[in-house]
């Protein structure tokens, strides 16, 4: 037998003299096949170069990939390294891995999904794309989509109650009318930069999660007697130090200082609280800090954070469990509050 490249499987069957059906068995079927008659075929397949049929051609004829594309909302290099973001993917993997089901990690900065849509057999969104572009896109797919922590018309969806969650752990940090409120947001607007939000945006508070918490902490400040002025609004880009930074250095810089911080992530609430130790300010008697996610870091931190915990993994298993059972309704995961030393 002469070396050849480019096999397919009708041509490997021509040269070793047997069915294609054979061969096929051999690689996909092997009760079909005598033990002996099924080592004399691959031994005799990976001799001549052959390794079976084109898993991609047979993946096109019956339209399944075992390939679900996991769309992350930010660059691909940031959301690897954030703990909420690391822990949901954590949870997905755990479930798609068992049914030998593939992740394809996807970046919602993307301008379109036409470029993977034919090679996976569906989607899961984790938080509300950059690109409201694509929104559209999943909204119209044949292909499933759930999605996570916002809601488009597919109805398959997990989410945390995010308004009263944020509603909950602010009355923990606000005590009486004469408290100076300042919201460390994240994603208020669509701007990369960190700056004050004088204006907040008409945005449809079921797609953004950053919003629904803004109506929660408004929500806990009127029952106080409160008014936000909208120039102690942040928005932050990402949640990470060195933007949560620059937002809580000119947030405690300002006069009358707050006495207050409600931040939207844990990480800027930390990062705030960096920034509070570096000026002298004693948390909390002389500032009240509440954070929103419950990731490690934040009991570990001396003061240990209030914070709103959701189980970031138990998220993901959910999103997973309900791509696999073609889910077609919406789902809760119940938040807790974990009350630290910071308020």
């Amino acid at each position: 037998m002469t070396n050849k490249k480019n096999w397919t499987l009708k041509s490997i069957a021509q040269e070793l003299g047997v069915s294609n059906a054979t061969v096929s068995n051999a690689f996909n079927r092997p009760d079909q096949l005598s033990e002996t008659k099924r080592i004399e075929i691959l031994e005799a397949c990976s001799k001549l170069g052959y390794f079976g049929p084109n898993k991609a051609a047979q993946s096109l004829r019956k339209g399944k990939f075992n390939i679900v594309a996991l769309v992350l909302p930010d660059s691909l290099e940031y959301m690897v390294t954030d703990p909420v973001a690391s822990s949901f993917m954590k949870g997905v993997s755990s479930i798609l891995e068992k049914q030998g089901i593939n992740i394809l990690l996807f970046s919602g900065s993307s301008e379109h999904i036409n470029n993977i849509v034919d090679f996976v057999d569906g989607f899961i969104c984790y938080g509300q794309p950059r690109n409201y572009g694509l929104i559209e896109q999943f909204k119209n797919t044949n292909k499933k989509v759930v999605t996570v922590d916002f809601d488009i018309e597919r109805n398959a969806s997990v989410n945390v109650r995010n308004e009263q969650a944020a509603y909950d752990v602010a009355n923990l940090a606000l005590r009486s009318e004469e408290d100076e409120v300042a919201i460390l947001g994240l994603r208020l607007i669509d701007a990369n930069v960190t700056c004050r939000v004088y204006d907040q945006p008409d945005i449809d508070t079921s797609s953004s999660i950053s919003h629904q918490r803004l109506s929660g902490y408004q929500r806990a400040m009127t029952d106080k007697g409160l008014n936000i002025h909208h120039d102690r609004v942040w928005n932050i880009p990402e949640s990470n130090a060195h933007y949560a930074s620059i937002a809580a250095r000119e947030a405690l810089s300002i006069q009358p200082r707050p006495n207050v911080l409600l931040c939207m992530s844990d990480l800027i609430a930390l990062s705030a609280m960096r920034e509070a130790k570096n000026m002298n300010i004693a948390i909390p008697e002389e500032l009240r800090v509440v954070g929103f996610d419950g990731i490690e870091e934040a009991k570990r931190f001396i003061p240990s954070l209030t914070t709103v915990h959701q189980n970031s993994e138990q998220k993901g298993k959910l999103a997973a469990e309900m791509f696999m059972s073609d889910s077609k309704h919406g789902a809760y995961i119940e938040h807790e509050l974990l009350v630290g030393e910071s308020c």
